[in-house]
Protein backbone atom coordinates (compact mmCIF):
# COMPACT_ATOMS: atom_id res chain seq x y z
CA UNK A 1 0.00 0.00 0.00
CA UNK A 2 2.48 2.34 0.51
CA UNK A 3 4.37 1.70 -2.55
CA UNK A 4 1.73 2.63 -4.61
CA UNK A 5 1.10 5.88 -2.75
CA UNK A 6 4.86 6.58 -3.60
CA UNK A 7 3.99 5.90 -6.84
CA UNK A 8 1.14 8.12 -7.63
CA UNK A 9 2.54 10.94 -5.52
CA UNK A 10 5.69 10.53 -7.80
CA UNK A 11 2.99 10.57 -10.81
CA UNK A 12 1.16 13.54 -9.68
CA UNK A 13 4.55 15.54 -9.24
CA UNK A 14 5.20 18.49 -11.67
CA UNK A 15 8.22 17.48 -13.70
CA UNK A 16 11.38 19.34 -14.07
CA UNK A 17 11.55 21.37 -17.53
CA UNK A 18 13.76 19.61 -20.24
CA UNK A 19 15.87 21.76 -22.70
CA UNK A 20 15.07 21.56 -26.19
CA UNK A 21 15.81 23.66 -29.07
CA UNK A 22 14.34 26.83 -29.45
CA UNK A 23 13.36 28.17 -33.00
CA UNK A 24 12.66 31.84 -33.77
CA UNK A 25 10.46 33.22 -35.82
CA UNK A 26 13.19 35.84 -37.61
CA UNK A 27 14.66 32.05 -38.98
CA UNK A 28 16.97 31.98 -36.83
CA UNK A 29 18.20 28.78 -34.14
CA UNK A 30 19.94 27.72 -31.05
CA UNK A 31 20.40 24.84 -28.60
CA UNK A 32 20.12 25.07 -24.72
CA UNK A 33 22.24 22.69 -22.94
CA UNK A 34 22.11 21.85 -19.18
CA UNK A 35 25.88 22.15 -19.10
CA UNK A 36 26.29 24.96 -21.00
CA UNK A 37 25.11 28.47 -21.44
CA UNK A 38 22.95 29.49 -24.22
CA UNK A 39 24.78 30.27 -27.74
CA UNK A 40 23.74 33.83 -29.62
CA UNK A 41 21.33 32.76 -32.40
CA UNK A 42 22.98 33.16 -35.91
CA UNK A 43 20.75 34.23 -38.86
CA UNK A 44 20.21 31.65 -41.45
CA UNK A 45 20.00 34.43 -44.05
CA UNK A 46 23.31 35.40 -42.65
CA UNK A 47 24.65 32.03 -43.67
CA UNK A 48 22.63 31.82 -46.59
CA UNK A 49 24.16 35.55 -47.67
CA UNK A 50 28.07 34.58 -46.70
CA UNK A 51 27.79 31.59 -48.82
CA UNK A 52 26.26 33.34 -52.05
CA UNK A 53 28.91 36.26 -51.59
CA UNK A 54 31.82 32.90 -51.33
CA UNK A 55 30.09 31.66 -54.50
CA UNK A 56 30.12 34.57 -56.46
CA UNK A 57 33.87 35.82 -55.61
CA UNK A 58 34.66 31.73 -57.11
CA UNK A 59 33.18 32.57 -60.59
CA UNK A 60 34.45 36.41 -60.40
CA UNK A 61 38.12 34.38 -59.87
CA UNK A 62 37.41 32.19 -62.73
CA UNK A 63 36.31 35.07 -65.17
CA UNK A 64 39.18 36.73 -64.39
CA UNK A 65 41.20 34.14 -65.05
CA UNK A 66 39.92 32.99 -68.23
CA UNK A 67 39.86 36.30 -69.78
CA UNK A 68 43.39 37.35 -68.30
CA UNK A 69 45.03 35.02 -71.16
CA UNK A 70 42.47 36.54 -74.02
CA UNK A 71 43.56 40.17 -73.08
CA UNK A 72 47.29 38.93 -72.52
CA UNK A 73 47.29 37.64 -76.27
CA UNK A 74 45.64 40.69 -77.56
CA UNK A 75 48.56 42.98 -76.06
CA UNK A 76 51.47 40.73 -77.24
CA UNK A 77 49.26 40.40 -80.76
CA UNK A 78 51.03 43.86 -81.67
CA UNK A 79 54.32 43.22 -81.22
CA UNK A 80 54.35 39.13 -82.41
CA UNK A 81 56.04 36.96 -85.45
CA UNK A 82 53.60 35.56 -87.57
CA UNK A 83 54.07 33.91 -91.18
CA UNK A 84 53.95 36.28 -94.47
CA UNK A 85 52.55 35.23 -97.65
CA UNK A 86 53.72 36.99 -99.87
CA UNK A 87 58.04 36.04 -101.58
CA UNK A 88 59.78 36.88 -104.30
CA UNK A 89 58.42 36.35 -107.37
CA UNK A 90 54.43 36.90 -106.49
CA UNK A 91 52.52 39.49 -108.56
CA UNK A 92 51.24 42.48 -107.31
CA UNK A 93 47.46 41.84 -106.74
CA UNK A 94 44.82 44.10 -108.74
CA UNK A 95 43.05 46.08 -105.97
CA UNK A 96 41.73 50.00 -106.27
CA UNK A 97 43.34 51.81 -103.90
CA UNK A 98 42.68 55.55 -103.35
CA UNK A 99 44.81 58.51 -103.46
CA UNK A 100 43.59 61.90 -101.90
CA UNK A 101 39.77 61.51 -102.72
CA UNK A 102 37.27 58.59 -102.91
CA UNK A 103 36.84 59.48 -106.15
CA UNK A 104 40.41 58.77 -107.03
CA UNK A 105 41.00 55.64 -107.87
CA UNK A 106 44.83 53.62 -107.76
CA UNK A 107 45.82 49.91 -109.08
CA UNK A 108 48.84 49.43 -108.05
CA UNK A 109 49.00 46.38 -110.21
CA UNK A 110 49.17 48.79 -113.34
CA UNK A 111 50.96 51.06 -112.20
CA UNK A 112 53.50 48.57 -111.24
CA UNK A 113 53.26 46.68 -114.35
CA UNK A 114 56.48 47.71 -116.14
CA UNK A 115 59.73 49.07 -114.58
CA UNK A 116 60.85 49.13 -111.30
CA UNK A 117 58.95 50.11 -108.06
CA UNK A 118 58.43 49.94 -104.15
CA UNK A 119 55.51 49.28 -102.09
CA UNK A 120 56.05 50.68 -98.39
CA UNK A 121 53.71 49.48 -95.99
CA UNK A 122 53.13 51.57 -92.48
CA UNK A 123 50.67 50.42 -89.57
CA UNK A 124 49.31 53.99 -89.42
CA UNK A 125 48.84 57.76 -90.50
CA UNK A 126 50.75 60.05 -88.10
CA UNK A 127 51.85 57.46 -85.88
CA UNK A 128 55.24 58.20 -84.18
CA UNK A 129 58.07 55.80 -86.11
CA UNK A 130 56.06 56.08 -89.41
CA UNK A 131 55.78 60.20 -89.55
CA UNK A 132 59.31 60.35 -87.38
CA UNK A 133 61.60 57.35 -89.26
CA UNK A 134 59.86 55.39 -91.87
CA UNK A 135 58.67 57.36 -94.24
CA UNK A 136 61.02 60.16 -94.01
CA UNK A 137 63.78 58.09 -94.46
CA UNK A 138 62.67 57.49 -98.42
CA UNK A 139 62.09 60.79 -98.64
CA UNK A 140 65.68 61.80 -97.92
CA UNK A 141 67.08 58.89 -99.61
CA UNK A 142 69.48 60.06 -101.99
CA UNK A 143 68.73 56.81 -104.29
CA UNK A 144 65.43 57.73 -104.23
CA UNK A 145 65.59 58.32 -107.38
CA UNK A 146 66.60 55.31 -108.58
CA UNK A 147 64.04 53.42 -107.26
CA UNK A 148 61.01 54.36 -109.83
CA UNK A 149 57.78 54.49 -108.98
CA UNK A 150 57.74 54.77 -105.14
CA UNK A 151 54.17 53.87 -102.79
CA UNK A 152 53.01 54.55 -99.65
CA UNK A 153 49.99 52.59 -98.46
CA UNK A 154 48.48 52.39 -95.15
CA UNK A 155 45.24 50.90 -93.85
CA UNK A 156 43.55 54.36 -93.64
CA UNK A 157 41.44 57.00 -95.53
CA UNK A 158 42.35 59.46 -98.31
CA UNK A 159 41.93 61.89 -96.74
CA UNK A 160 44.37 61.10 -92.92
CA UNK A 161 46.69 59.76 -96.34
CA UNK A 162 46.71 63.33 -98.22
CA UNK A 163 46.91 65.37 -94.70
CA UNK A 164 49.83 63.26 -94.00
CA UNK A 165 51.41 63.78 -97.62
CA UNK A 166 51.55 67.22 -97.27
CA UNK A 167 53.04 66.90 -93.81
CA UNK A 168 56.07 64.73 -94.62
CA UNK A 169 56.85 66.23 -98.29
CA UNK A 170 54.82 69.43 -98.54
CA UNK A 171 56.26 70.31 -101.95
CA UNK A 172 55.97 66.43 -103.33
CA UNK A 173 59.41 66.91 -104.39
CA UNK A 174 59.92 63.37 -103.74
CA UNK A 175 56.90 62.26 -105.64
CA UNK A 176 56.17 59.92 -103.89
CA UNK A 177 52.30 58.76 -103.76
CA UNK A 178 50.64 58.34 -100.87
CA UNK A 179 47.77 55.57 -101.25
CA UNK A 180 44.95 54.72 -98.49
CA UNK A 181 43.57 50.57 -98.63
CA UNK A 182 40.47 51.69 -96.91
CA UNK A 183 39.12 48.61 -96.36
CA UNK A 184 42.44 46.83 -95.90
CA UNK A 185 41.98 45.29 -99.29
CA UNK A 186 45.66 45.51 -100.63
CA UNK A 187 46.90 44.24 -97.25
CA UNK A 188 44.51 41.20 -96.99
CA UNK A 189 45.35 39.97 -100.15
CA UNK A 190 49.30 40.12 -99.62
CA UNK A 191 48.55 38.80 -96.22
CA UNK A 192 50.45 41.19 -94.67
CA UNK A 193 47.41 42.48 -92.23
CA UNK A 194 47.84 42.18 -88.06
CA UNK A 195 45.18 42.36 -85.33
CA UNK A 196 46.05 45.65 -84.07
CA UNK A 197 42.61 46.23 -82.72
CA UNK A 198 43.65 46.90 -78.95
CA UNK A 199 45.80 49.91 -80.55
CA UNK A 200 43.90 51.34 -83.84
CA UNK A 201 40.41 49.52 -83.28
CA UNK A 202 41.10 47.36 -86.27
CA UNK A 203 43.70 45.03 -88.64
CA UNK A 204 46.31 47.14 -90.18
CA UNK A 205 48.85 46.39 -92.49
CA UNK A 206 52.37 45.20 -90.96
CA UNK A 207 55.30 47.31 -91.83
CA UNK A 208 56.88 46.58 -94.91
CA UNK A 209 58.83 47.52 -98.11
CA UNK A 210 58.18 45.62 -101.53
CA UNK A 211 60.58 46.19 -104.31
CA UNK A 212 58.97 45.38 -107.75
CA UNK A 213 59.99 45.05 -110.56
CA UNK A 214 57.74 44.47 -114.03
CA UNK A 215 54.44 43.34 -111.61
CA UNK A 216 56.84 41.04 -109.63
CA UNK A 217 58.02 41.23 -106.32
CA UNK A 218 61.96 40.93 -106.01
CA UNK A 219 62.43 41.83 -102.60
CA UNK A 220 60.38 41.51 -99.21
CA UNK A 221 61.44 43.18 -96.80
CA UNK A 222 58.76 42.42 -93.61
CA UNK A 223 58.82 43.46 -90.00
CA UNK A 224 58.82 40.11 -88.24
CA UNK A 225 57.37 41.61 -85.54
CA UNK A 226 54.81 43.60 -87.62
CA UNK A 227 55.70 46.74 -86.07
CA UNK A 228 59.37 47.39 -85.54
CA UNK A 229 61.94 49.61 -88.05
CA UNK A 230 64.48 47.53 -89.14
CA UNK A 231 64.75 45.37 -92.33
CA UNK A 232 62.15 47.70 -94.20
CA UNK A 233 64.15 51.10 -93.01
CA UNK A 234 65.40 53.05 -96.29
CA UNK A 235 68.40 52.58 -96.02
CA UNK A 236 68.22 48.68 -95.75
CA UNK A 237 66.34 48.83 -98.66
CA UNK A 238 67.62 51.20 -101.28
CA UNK A 239 71.09 50.79 -99.98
Amino acid sequence: MAADVGASQRALAPKRDEPSPVYTDYATFTHLSPTSPPRTPVPILRIRTRRAKAKKNMFATRRFASAAPRAIGAARSFQSSARFNVAVGDSIPSVDLVESSPGNKVDLAKELKTGKGVVVGVPAAFSPACSSSHVPGYVNHPALKNAGKVFVVSVNDPFVMGAWATALDPTGSSGIRFLADPHGALTSALDLSFDSAAIFGNARSKRYALVVEDGKVVQAHVEPDNTGLNVSAAEKVLG
